[in-house]
């Protein structure tokens, strides 16, 4: 592993995570993408579709990265995650314990099943990489990445996501259930043990540092910014768009096809790449006016039709 181009350390990751989730290679790239961008994810899907999977997989691949995981439910709450100071007996003093928050990959599993309260404690870590308890502020050096989970059919007992943690998950993606003949290959996979319990890691912790230096380095032109912004902003002012996208979705799109650029071999984006991801990145962050959400329209098929509206720079 060492010595490592950027690009084999990122087809190593891939390859590996292949190895156990099956089916959803066009998701697993796209949340490594997102992962390297230096962004957070949100899986939204049906319970059984290996949401959990796909978030510990990525951790096992990485050799030195510190996982943890938070099951959200109603009575957790803020200092669960973000820690707590405990007076010690001997010395009389309060010793602070941090909380899970404090880690390089932290799974959020059914992130909504969470009072807003305690959703809330998040806000400030994703957006700032830093978390500030009892008055005194913890910066987050190197790797931090959140993959959050939730399931889209259970509502008794959850709570909605607020638009302002919305705005915080670079990525929403969903994984959908797989052909016949890959969940044939999950249940031989499954015969005897999990294949996420033998997952080996395939790339150190700095080689995932420096895969996000390089992602960072990837060539975006001013053509391209100004079409992200174009996208972006085509947004706000749609009739049927009651909240529309931030500079914020604008950040998120241009590093998330840097990092995808990255993934696919070339060292330059192409407006194509950010096509791919737009909905993932901006779908999300919408909300709809009631007569659209009545009559069925979805703010991904309204990002599909402004990607077909604005023009694309040549």
């Amino acid at each position: 592993m060492t010595g490592s181009t950027p690009y084999e350390t990122a087809a190593r990751l891939e390859q590996a995570i292949r190895t156990v989730v099956r089916g959803q290679d066009k998701v697993i790239r796209r949340v490594l993408a997102c992962m390297t961008a230096g962004g957070h994810v949100l899986l939204e899907d049906y319970p059984g579709t290996g949401k959990t999977t796909l978030a510990k997989a990525i951790a096992r691949s990485l050799s030195g990265a510190v996982f943890k995981r938070v099951q959200f439910t109603p009575d957790l709450l803020p200092s669960d995650i973000l820690g707590i100071s405990v007076l010690d007996p001997r010395t009389q003093e309060f010793r602070f314990h941090p909380g899970p928050i404090f880690t390089d990959i932290l799974l959020a599993d059914e992130i909504n099943r969470a009072s807003p309260r305690t959703q809330s404690a998040l806000l400030e870590a994703m957006a700032e990489r830093q978390a500030t308890i009892e008055g005194r502020q913890h910066d987050f050096e190197g790797l931090f990445f959140v993959i959050a989970t939730q399931n889209p059919v259970e509502f008794r007992g959850t709570y909605p996501l607020p638009e302002a943690q919305m705005d915080r998950f670079a990525m929403q993606c969903t994984l959908g259930y797989v052909n016949a003949a890959e969940e044939a290959s999950i249940l031989a996979d499954q015969s005897e043990s999990h294949p996420v319990d033998s997952l080996e890691p395939v790339a150190t912790r700095e080689e995932f540092l420096e895969l996000m230096a390089a992602s960072r380095a990837v060539r975006f032109s001013d053509e391209l910014r100004h079409y992200v912004v174009s996208l972006v902003a085509a947004t706000r002012g749609h009739k049927q768009i009651q909240l529309a996208a931030s500079p914020r979705a604008s950040l998120a799109l241009m590093k998330t096809a840097q990092a995808l650029s990255l993934f696919e071999g070339r060292d330059f984006v192409l407006p194509e790449t950010i096509q791919e991801v737009a909905a993932d990145v901006i779908a999300h962050r919408l909300a709809l006016e009631p007569e659209a959400r009545y009559s069925g329209i979805t703010a991904r098929s309204i990002v599909a039709d402004l990607i077909e509206r604005t023009p694309v720079p040549v």
